[in-house]
């Protein structure tokens, strides 16, 4: 959207309006809700999880046609009460833009440009190379001759979206590999 000289001057004279309107005791918040109501009317309230850390807050979303309308924090949740942080606030945005990947990208070594894979392909690629490099790097014994099955040329970075049970079995898959390097992102 381009911006003009007369469109910002119109924003901010009508901003100017509503804030003293807002300071000379009319309430606006019957205004607000209106314009709300119209945009969920209809849609169906779906209650979720924010995927982006460990503090887990509730969002509802309003679903309507099939399609995502809207997400905002839910005030009957202990944890956040209806507030989210930036990321949590922009969830909507970020579940319906154009530009969000939905299928793996694959960019060739040397290449310029990505291609589309499908998850089986990109799955198998990730377990065929994850058992190269293990069998090409994997240290069997130390320098007095000692077992170890030490393998330090991977590391792992885990993820908040996983609960405390599925980070017990990655941490456990992972050192059954003998991956030695691992940290976590709620941590950093």
């Amino acid at each position: 959207m381009q911006s003009t000289r007369r469109s910002f001057l119109k924003g901010v004279g009508a901003g100017v309006l509503c804030l003293t309107l807002g300071q000379m005791g009319f309430d606006l918040g019957e205004a607000k809700a209106y314009v709300r109501k119209l945009k969920i009317e209809g849609a169906k309230e779906v209650i979720s999880i924010c995927p982006f850390c460990a503090v887990q807050c509730q969002i509802i979303g309003h679903v309507k046609d099939g399609k995502l309308v809207s997400t905002e924090g839910d005030p009957d949740y202990p944890i956040n009460e209806g507030s989210l942080c930036a990321k949590g606030a922009a969830l909507f945005t970020m579940y319906t833009s154009d530009h969000r990947l939905k299928k793996p990208m694959y960019r060739a070594p040397h290449s310029d440009h990505w291609e589309e894979k499908s998850w089986e392909w990109t799955l198998d690629q990730i377990a065929h190379r994850v058992k190269e490099t293990r069998d090409r790097d994997i240290i069997l014994k130390n320098d007095k001759g000692q077992t170890v099955n030490r393998f330090e040329t991977m590391f792992w970075m885990g993820t908040s979206h996983a609960s405390n049970e599925e980070c017990a079995v990655i941490h456990q898959a992972l050192r059954g590999l003998g991956v030695v390097h691992m940290d976590h992102q709620a941590r950093v």
